[in-house]
């Protein structure tokens, strides 16, 4: 984000309350890591920062360290300070939080809160040395204290999922517990798995559940270093990290608090999850970190749900970034660059947070499977249904679980009593549009009309409550109010508004008579923010009032136009506005009995949302698949066998512009093509075909439609990846590191049931032990796993894997090698055949990346070299019966030492003669080059004769 340094907020404070307010921040405990801590001023008008995270605004927010203010003295003594407006802070904290996993608190002043710290709107401008408090604080997995700020006026399209976890050991095995809670769906959910020396599972728990913040136990020494490897597998995954005491896993009270949270009536003891002891101390410590019992609206509201990992397909962080299947900073602005970006045309928030979620849990059910295919299909072929509902029904729709939560909280407005109502009276017509669908009626029935029917009978008398008690023909005036003959005195309240504006009114025509003004074109009667009801006149038709301020007395004089009053025109202001206020606190007591009410609703709420998300999530994925350069197709399941696409796409890159994308078939069989080696030049698309396979397999499990012509696909229980080099100095890790830890994670974790993903395995060190290694891994792949892998390589060595074992298959991504004024030139094709790729593109590839001509020669003769020398090596090691020897990977000399001593002689004649041109140093760049053409002509004939010179001048 980037905000205008110009309309920052002056922090204005005489110098005992400067000196007060440093030392009181000097005084203020440590900080957690990764958090920034706002002072709000002036009630909440605009905000202000200090110290280390001062510098952090001014460099991410202004882009620049002159924004800085020092309190209490200079550059070097004093405390840096910034400032920021209210519009400036809530963008702030919406990357800072979603965006930046940053923790943040937020003080306010004493006289702000109550009972110490008050949840609610930030209020107070204090700003002495001791009368701040916390006033609100948040983390990226606890959103709760700041949801009105942060979508305000945009939709919560992530759910802020905050986890907690303990391990323990079991005859050594390592038990990991986890509880996790989405505040915004009421849910906790638990459960309890056997985990490797990599936490495998973990990882894939964390990656299907999008699990934000993470709650840990301080670690015991015994336990650090599976703490450690928990904390960098946290970080891989962008989970922030929270250390608690580890006091706070006590399970003594779990039964007593889960039965007051839980909306079940039986006891949470006689449930199974009450005997997953590690899970339960994990939920005790997120309840409390929660401070879930500390407000009464959350009893009865949550449900408790056992997570099942052998219920959806196993991501890794790898897998995640390798299928680009969330936006990220490095993608940049261009949506469609992710699959999520790709298939996100939900028009409600809660369909967006729905997908998420899906494509981060990939089906293993083939019916579940099943069911949602047919569904797209029906959407897929009823487009004029699609579009009617996409666009018409949907895109009204609130975040009703949102809005659910401020009615039980007690912070709702009428305003959202008329948003849910205009939801209610849209679902018969919605039914009917649902009602019309012919090619899988049953199906669309069970999964919506029949519950959407369920919720028009629950929201029925909702609907007549608001018709009965809401004016409703002023809610297109944006005037939210209880009907006025619904209470005798709003009754007569409402008259007495009513006279007022009819008295204004009149009061208008007598000025406009006066003035010889036209009505409501040059003389309007307008209700300003800042002055009431007042007249409003242009700039240029002002000049009949100007000199008659007792009659006409102006207000402002604004681009608009002159604003200006009358005595009685003021008077009658008054009187509406206080009519206007007595009706506002009249209507305010009616106003909580109606949110009562409506309160009583929101399990309702709650289930048509869920409706509500699905639907949505299955007309985006159908308009995703309609609206395709080429429209994707319906993938035959099955639960084994092999996987064949015909003419497979990648989704994301055929949207680009400028790209034409040429499709490419896949086949993988059990025992004859499992295992398949890519090779081919750089840049010409090895890493995009094995991906691609890799995002269409997970879009089938989702229940998407695929980029393909055919797709027959068999169940994956996980997709695993090694692409790309994934290394991170700052964090220590190599990128041969970072490799080897990723491969060792797929090795423990694959099954023969998994899809593995290799790219360019073994580059982080040196030719010949990435070859080794990448042998050797191939190998075990193919002996112990015998699950499906596809691994791109330029270790064409690699291509004898099928001389040894007949399911390895060999492809080439085809290129094309002619000449071009003499010169060889190469074209990508993007074509992917069978065979083996039996030559190396890599210079040609530099010479289209326009490398130096010089550089070119060098590499094309240093080729030579080591193709020469790995000829010689290995003919050595035929006759001598060995392998290649000590020191093989040394480059042979090509000269004697006495050939390259009389070479060097020679050159150091020539240069020393060059040397002693008379008046070298004051020759134009031409005249230099005359001298040495004509130099070198003396020594042409030595030049010849000499093979290590000619080899120099080779390289030039």
């Amino acid at each position: 984000m980037v905000a205008d340094s110009k309309d920052r907020p002056a922090l204005e404070l005489d110098n005992k309350t400067e000196q007060g307010f440093c030392s009181f921040y000097l005084a203020l405990p440590a900080k957690a890591g990764n958090t920034v801590r706002l002072f709000e001023r002036s009630g909440g008008d605009f905000y202000s920062v200090h110290g280390d995270d001062a510098h952090y605004v001014a460099r991410n927010v202004y882009k620049t360290t002159t924004v800085l203010k020092y309190l209490g003295g200079d550059a070097s003594t004093g405390l840096p300070s910034c400032t920021m407006s209210r519009l400036v802070a809530e963008t702030f904290l919406r990357d800072a939080l979603l965006t930046q996993q940053l923790r943040v608190e937020i003080w306010v002043s004493d006289s702000a809160t109550t009972a110490g710290r008050k949840i609610g709107l930030l209020g107070g401008g204090g700003g002495g040395s001791g009368d701040w408090k916390l006033g609100r604080q948040a983390s990226p997995g606890n959103l709760q204290e700041l949801e009105d700020v942060l979508f305000a006026h945009s939709g919560m399209d992530v759910a802020p999922v905050v986890a907690a976890l303990q391990l323990s050991t079991l005859r050594d095995q390592k038990v990991i517990g986890v509880a996790f809670a989405d505040t915004t769906q009421c849910t906790l959910g638990v459960t309890e798995f056997v985990d490797n020396d990599l936490f495998s599972n973990l990882e894939s728990l964390v990656i299907q559940l999008g699990i934000k913040e993470c709650i840990l136990p301080v670690a015991d020494a015994h336990r650090d270093y599976d703490m450690q490897k928990i904390r960098g597998l946290l970080d891989r995954c962008n989970a922030v990290v929270t250390e608690v005491r580890r006091g706070d896993f006590q399970t003594k009270d779990a039964e007593q608090d889960l039965n007051r949270l839980l909306e079940e009536e039986t006891s949470v003891a006689a449930r199974p999850e009450f005997e997953m002891k590690q899970a339960m101390g994990a939920t005790m410590c997120l309840i409390k970190y929660l401070a879930l019992l500390s407000d009464e609206n959350n009893f009865g509201r949550y449900c408790l749900i056992r997570h099942d990992l052998s219920q959806f397909m196993k991501l890794d962080a790898s897998a995640l970034r390798a299928l680009n299947l969330m936006p990220t900073t490095q993608l940049g602005g261009n949506q469609t660059m992710s699959l999520f970006g790709l298939l996100d045309k939900c028009k409600t928030s809660q369909g967006s947070r729905l997908l998420r979620q899906w494509l981060k849990q990939p089906l293993m059910n083939l019916d579940e499977i099943g069911e949602r295919h047919s569904l797209v299909q029906q959407f897929v072929e009823d487009v004029e249904l699609l579009q009617s509902l996409h666009n018409e029904y949907l895109r009204s729709v609130p975040d009703l679980n949102r809005l659910a939560k401020k009615f039980q909280r007690g912070k709702a407005h009428l305003q959202d009593i008329v948003r849910v109502y205009q939801v209610v009276v849209q679902l018969p017509a919605l039914i009917t549009a649902l009602d019309g669908a012919e090619v899988f009626p049953e199906l669309v029935r069970a999964h919506y009309i029949t519950p959407l029917e369920t919720c028009a009978t629950e929201l029925a008398k909702l609907q007549e409550l608001v018709e009965t008690m809401i004016d409703l023909a002023k809610v297109d005036h944006h005037q939210y109010l209880i009907k006025a003959e619904f209470d005798p005195t709003l009754a007569a309240l409402e008259a007495q508004m009513t006279t007022a504006l009819q008295a204004m009114a009149a009061e208008q025509a007598r000025v406009g008579r006066d003035l010889d003004m036209e009505l409501d074109k040059r003389l309007k009667l307008e209700k300003s923010t800042l002055f009431g009801y007042c007249f409003r006149l242009t700039r240029i038709d002002a000049a009949c009032i100007r000199n008659r301020g007792a009659t006409y007395p102006e207000l402002a004089v604004q681009k608009n136009g002159v604003y200006f009053t009358t005595p009685t025109l003021r008077a009658l202001a008054t009187e509406h506005t206080d009519a206007a206020e007595e009706y506002g606190r009249v209507q305010s007591v009616l106003v909580k009995e109606v949110m009562a009410i409506v309160a009583s609703y929101c399990p309702a709420f709650e289930r048509l949302n869920t409706i509500v998300a699905h639907l949505d999530v299955i007309l985006s994925l159908a308009h995703t698949a309609v609206q395709a350069p080429t429209p994707y197709v319906r993938p035959t399941m099955r639960a084994t066998g092999g996987l064949t696409l015909v003419a497979a796409r990648h989704p994301c890159l055929e949207v680009q512009d400028d790209v034409t994308f040429i499709p490419n078939d896949v086949r993988l069989e059990r025992g004859t093509r499992e295992f398949q080696v890519i090779t081919g030049p750089n840049m010409a698309g090895k890493s995009t075909y094995i991906r691609q396979v890799g995002v269409i397999v997970l879009m089938a499990q989702i229940g998407s439609f695929v980029p393909c012509d055919e797709a027959e696909v068999c169940l994956f229980d996980s997709v695993l990846a090694r692409v790309g080099a994934g290394d991170n100095q700052m964090k220590g890790i190599s990128t041969f590191m970072a490799e080897m830890l990723e491969t060792s994670s797929i090795i423990k974790t694959a099954t023969d049931r998994s899809l593995i993903i290799i790219d360019e395995l073994g580059r982080g060190t040196s030719t010949h032990d990435g070859f080794g290694l990448a042998w050797a891994i191939s190998e075990y792949i193919l002996k112990h796993l015998r699950c499906f892998c596809l691994f791109a390589t330029h270790f064409h060595e690699l291509t004898a894997l099928t001389e040894e074992f007949p399911q390895v298959g060999n492809l080439h991504v085809m290129a094309h090698v002619g000449e071009v004024d003499g010169r060889r030139e190469i074209t990508l094709l993007y074509k992917v055949q069978e065979g083996v790729c039996d030559q190396s593109f890599g210079i040609h590839v530099a010479e289209l990346a326009n490398f130096p001509e010089s550089v070119v020669r060098l590499a094309k003769r240093k080729a030579e070299e080591l193709e020469d020398f790995s000829t010689e090596e290995k003919a050595k090691a035929a006759a001598t019966g060995d392998g290649v020897q000590e020191g093989a990977n040394r480059p042979a000399k090509r000269f004697t030492p006495e050939q390259e001593a009389q070479g060097q002689t020679l050159i150091k004649r020539f240069l020393t003669e060059f040397s002693r041109t008379p008046g070298l140093d004051g020759l134009a760049s031409s005249e230099v080059r005359q001298a040495v053409v004509a130099l070198k002509a003396k020594y042409e004939s030595e030049f010849r004769a000499d093979a290590y010179v000619q080899d120099v001048l080779a390289t030039l």
